[in-house]
C-alpha cells in the first residue's frame, strides 16, 4: 500500500533546501528520528518557513511563567477547536513527553475541562479557547480572573499569541491538507525502551 501524501501542495527534497533549512531538517531529524511533515511541508516557501518557526520558537520554547507542557496544552486545546489533526496530533505527542503523563494529551483534546489538570491551568485555557474562538469577546474581566491564578501580564501575553499563532497554524495545515507522521501516534504513550 501507498503511504499517504503529506500535503496537497509539493515537498520538495531534502537535498534541494537552502543550506539553513536542510540543516534544520536534519538537525531535527537526527533528534526525533524523523522530520516532521510541517516542516517539510512548509520548505516550499523559505522565507516563510524562517519566519513561522521564527516565531514558533520564541513562543515554544522560551522560559517564563508557562512550563512548556502548559504551551502545549493551549496547542492541543486551541487546535481541537479549530480541528486540526495535524498539530492535535503532533502537539498531543510533544504534550505526553514534556508533561511525561501519557493520558493527558487526550484528555485535553477531547474536552479539557474533564482533563486531570489545574484550576490554573484550566483558566489558563478557557483563555486560551476564548481567544481562538471569539477573541473579540475578550474584556477586563477575563485578565482578573487570570490574575486571580497567578498569571502576569507576560503570561497573558504568551497564551493569547499561542492561541494565535495556532490559529494561523491550524488553518495552514487544514487547508494544505498536512499528514500527521505516523511516529506521533506512539510518542510519549510507552515508556522508552532503555
Amino acid at each position: 500500500m501507498t503511504q499517504p501524501a503529506i500535503s496537497r501542495f509539493p515537498v520538495p527534497a531534502i537535498d534541494a533546501l537552502p543550506d539553513d533549512i536542510r540543516t534544520r531538517l536534519l538537525a531535527v531529524q537526527e533528534k526525533s528520528g524523523f522530520v516532521p511533515n510541517v516542516f517539510l511541508t512548509l520548505a516550499q516557501r523559505p522565507d516563510e518557513f524562517r519566519a513561522f518557526f521564527a516565531y514558533h520558537d520564541a513562543l515554544m520554547e522560551k522560559d517564563g511563567g508557562l512550563t512548556k507542557a502548559e504551551r502545549e496544552m493551549i496547542v492541543v486545546a486551541t487546535s481541537s477547536a479549530n480541528q486540526c489533526q495535524y498539530c492535535v496530533i503532533a502537539h498531543g505527542a510533544i504534550l505526553r513527553i514534556r508533561a511525561k503523563n501519557p493520558l493527558i494529551a487526550d484528555q485535553i483534546a477531547i474536552n479539557y475541562r474533564k482533563a486531570d489538570i489545574t484550576p490554573r491551568q484550566r483558566a489558563m485555557l478557557d483563555f486560551a479557547m476564548k481567544v481562538a474562538l471569539e477573541a473579540q469577546a475578550v474584556d477586563d474581566a477575563d485578565f482578573k480572573t487570570l490574575a486571580s491564578h497567578g498569571f502576569s501580564d507576560d503570561d497573558i501575553w504568551d497564551i493569547t499569541a499561542i492561541a494565535a499563532f495556532f490559529a494561523l497554524s491550524n488553518r495552514i495545515a487544514n487547508v494544505t491538507g498536512m499528514r500527521p507522521n505516523d511516529e506521533f501516534y506512539l510518542m510519549g504513550r510507552l515508556p522508552k525502551a532503555k
